[in-house]
C-alpha cells in the first residue's frame, strides 16, 4: 500500500481559473482594444441588465436605451472599475446611476411643458375606465420615491439579497431592509382601495 504524496508548500500549485479571474482577464483584453473580448462582456450581462433597466423603467424602449447607456458608461468607465466587488454588481450600480439620471432629464422635460401645452392635452370626454390592479401596481411602483422604488425592485422583483442590493446602493444591509419595508407600506397603501378585502 502507497501513502499518498504530500504537496510541497514551495511548490507553484495550478488551479483552475476563477470566475472573477477570467473576469478580470475579460476586462484587461477589453482595455486592450479587443473588441471581441467587448463583446462577450457585454453578452455576459445585457440579459440581466436590461431585466433591471426595464424594471425600473416599466417601458421596453426605454429599458432598450438605459441598457444600450449603461454599457456605454461602463465601458467608458472600465478602466476605474477596481474589481473589488463583482463585475456584476458594478453594472447594476451602472445602470442605477443611468436610470437615475434619465429619470430627472424626463421630469425635467415633464416640468418644462408650459401651461397652455398641459391643457391642450386634457380631454373633457368621459372618465376611462379603471385599469386592472396589474397596472395600477405597476403605476403604483413607479411613483415610489427613487430609493424605495430601487430596493423593492431588485428585492421583490428581480430577487437580490438584501447584502447585494446594499452592496450595489453601496448603504447598509439594514438600510436597504428598511426601505423595503417602507416601500411596501406605500404601496400597500397606494392599493387599498383596489384590493378587496
Amino acid at each position: 500500500m502507497t501513502l499518498p504524496k504530500t504537496i510541497d508548500p514551495a511548490s507553484p500549485i495550478t488551479s483552475v481559473p476563477t470566475a472573477r479571474q477570467h473576469e478580470r482577464a475579460l476586462i484587461d483584453r477589453v482595455l486592450g482594444g479587443d473588441r471581441s473580448a467587448a463583446r462577450a462582456l457585454y453578452d455576459a450581462h445585457v440579459d440581466r441588465v436590461f431585466r433591471l433597466a426595464y424594471r425600473l423603467t416599466g417601458d421596453d424602449d426605454r429599458a432598450r436605451e438605459l441598457t444600450q447607456d449603461t454599457f456605454i458608461r461602463a465601458f467608458d468607465q472600465l478602466a476605474r472599475f477596481r474589481g473589488d466587488s463583482a463585475l456584476a454588481t458594478w453594472l447594476y450600480r451602472v445602470t442605477i446611476t443611468v436610470a437615475s439620471n434619465l429619470r430627472r432629464r424626463q421630469q425635467r422635460r415633464d416640468r418644462e411643458l408650459d401651461l397652455d401645452a398641459a391643457g391642450a392635452l386634457a380631454t373633457d370626454g368621459p372618465p376611462v375606465a379603471e385599469p386592472d390592479l396589474r397596472d395600477r401596481m405597476a403605476a403604483a411602483i413607479d411613483a415610489l420615491p427613487e430609493i424605495y422604488r430601487t430596493t423593492f425592485v431588485m428585492h421583490d422583483v428581480e430577487g437580490y439579497t438584501h447584502l447585494e442590493i446594499a452592496e450595489v446602493l453601496g448603504v447598509a444591509e439594514g438600510t436597504c431592509k428598511s426601505r423595503l419595508f417602507i416601500a411596501r407600506g406605500l404601496l400597500r397603501k397606494a392599493l387599498a382601495p383596489f384590493v378587496k378585502e
